[in-house]
C-alpha cells in the first residue's frame, strides 16, 4: 500500500514577497515531488508578470492557475487577480466569494481549502507582509496535520504577517528567504502521516463561502456569534468566528476581516472621514466670502444662490464632525471590549 506524501506546498505572501520568491523558486529541482501554489495580493487590474518572473528563475513550469485545470506535480500554479485560489480536490478552482482581509485573492482561503482536501499533505508557508492574512489558514493546515512554515520576521521586509502566523501557529519550520527553497524541497515528498479525525464542517463552510456560495444568519451561526460591531463593506452585522486563531468575524454577505485588519480598515474610514470634513469646511469658507462679495458689489441673486450653497454645506460637514466625534468617543479599544 502506498503511502501519502507531503506533495502539495501553499505559499502566501503580500509586501515584499516578490524578491523572496524568486530566491524560493530558484532552489526548487526540476523533480520536486509537489505542486506549489503561491497566492499573493494582486490588485484587481495587474498586468500579471510575476509568472514570467518567476519562470526566468525556476527550473519547474511556472504559470497563472486557470480556473477547472487538474493539478500536476511539478508545477507552479499562482493566484488570479480578483479571485481566490482554491484547491478542491484534484482541481483548482477560482472563488468569487467575498474579500477577506480587504482583498482577493486572499492567502486563507487557498490555506483552508488546500487543509480541507488533502490535510497532512500540505506544507503551509507565510512570507512578508503587512496585517495577519494567512495566519488563520495556516492554523487550518496545521489543524488537519499539515506542516506549517515561516519565514524569519528578522528577515522579513514587512515582519506584521510572519509575526502573526508565529503568534496563531506552532510552527513547525522558521527559515530565512535563502533557506527556504532548500527547505521545501527537504520536506516535499516526505512521509505526510495518517489523516487526522477532526471536524471539517466549520472548514468546509468557510472553503464555500469563499468560492462563492451563498450563506445566510443561519449558517452563519453555526461558526460565529453576532457582535456590535459592522461591516465597512456592506454595513451589514459582523459575527466573531468561534475559537479562531487569530480573532475574526464574518458577516452574512461573508467578507471576513481579521482584528487587526478590521481596526486597519477603520483608521482609514476614520481618517476620511476627517479629511472629508475639513474639505466641507473650507468649501463654506469660501462660498460664505463669495457670497459677501457678490453682497457689496450688488449681485444679490448671486449672494442668495451662495448663501444657499454656504447653509448646504454647513449641514454636510456638521453630519461628518458628528461622525468624525462619535468614533473619537468609542475608539478602537472600545469597539473590541466586548469580543
Amino acid at each position: 500500500m502506498s503511502t501519502a506524501t507531503k506533495d502539495i506546498i501553499a505559499i502566501g505572501g503580500s509586501a515584499g514577497s516578490g524578491p523572496v520568491l524568486r530566491t524560493l523558486v530558484a532552489d526548487l529541482p526540476a523533480d520536486l515531488p509537489a505542486s506549489v501554489f503561491v497566492s499573493t495580493h494582486i490588485p484587481a487590474n495587474s498586468p500579471g508578470f510575476l509568472p514570467e518572473m518567476l519562470a526566468a528563475r525556476c527550473k519547474l513550469p511556472v504559470t497563472q492557475a486557470v480556473d477547472g485545470q487538474p493539478i500536476e506535480r511539478s508545477h507552479v500554479y499562482l493566484a488570479a487577480p480578483d479571485r481566490h485560489l482554491l484547491l478542491m480536490g484534484e482541481t483548482i478552482m477560482f472563488g468569487a466569494g467575498p474579500r477577506e482581509n480587504m482583498v482577493r485573492p486572499s492567502i486563507d482561503p487557498m490555506f483552508r481549502s488546500a487543509a480541507l482536501s488533502f490535510g497532512p499533505r500540505v506544507v503551509g508557508l507565510i512570507l512578508t507582509g503587512m496585517l495577519n492574512d494567512g495566519a488563520a489558514g495556516l492554523h487550518a493546515i496545521k489543524s488537519n496535520g499539515g506542516t506549517t512554515v515561516v519565514q524569519h520576521p528578522l528577515d522579513a521586509e514587512a515582519d506584521q504577517m510572519p509575526l502573526a502566523a508565529l503568534e496563531a501557529v506552532e510552527v513547525d519550520h522558521v527559515a530565512s528567504a535563502a533557506e527556504l527553497g532548500r527547505l521545501l524541497t527537504g520536506i516535499a515528498g516526505s512521509d505526510a502521516g495518517p489523516e487526522l479525525d477532526v471536524p471539517t464542517d466549520e472548514l468546509r463552510l468557510e472553503v464555500e463561502i469563499a468560492a462563492g456560495g451563498r450563506t445566510g444568519t443561519a449558517e452563519l451561526r453555526k461558526i460565529a456569534s453576532p457582535t456590535a460591531i459592522t461591516c465597512p463593506d456592506c454595513h451589514g452585522v459582523l459575527s466573531e468566528v468561534r475559537g479562531s486563531r487569530p480573532l475574526r468575524f464574518r458577516c452574512q454577505i461573508g467578507h471576513a476581516y481579521t482584528a487587526d485588519a478590521l481596526a486597519a480598515h477603520i483608521d482609514e474610514l476614520d481618517e476620511a472621514i476627517r479629511i472629508a470634513m475639513r474639505v466641507m469646511e473650507e468649501r463654506v469658507t469660501l462660498v460664505e466670502r463669495m457670497a459677501r462679495d457678490a453682497r457689496e458689489t450688488g449681485r444679490t441673486a448671486v449672494a442668495e444662490l451662495y448663501e444657499a450653497r454656504a447653509i448646504e454645506y454647513k449641514r454636510y460637514s456638521a453630519t461628518l464632525r458628528d461622525a468624525a466625534l462619535t468614533s473619537l468617543r468609542h475608539g478602537r479599544a472600545s469597539r473590541f471590549q466586548d469580543v
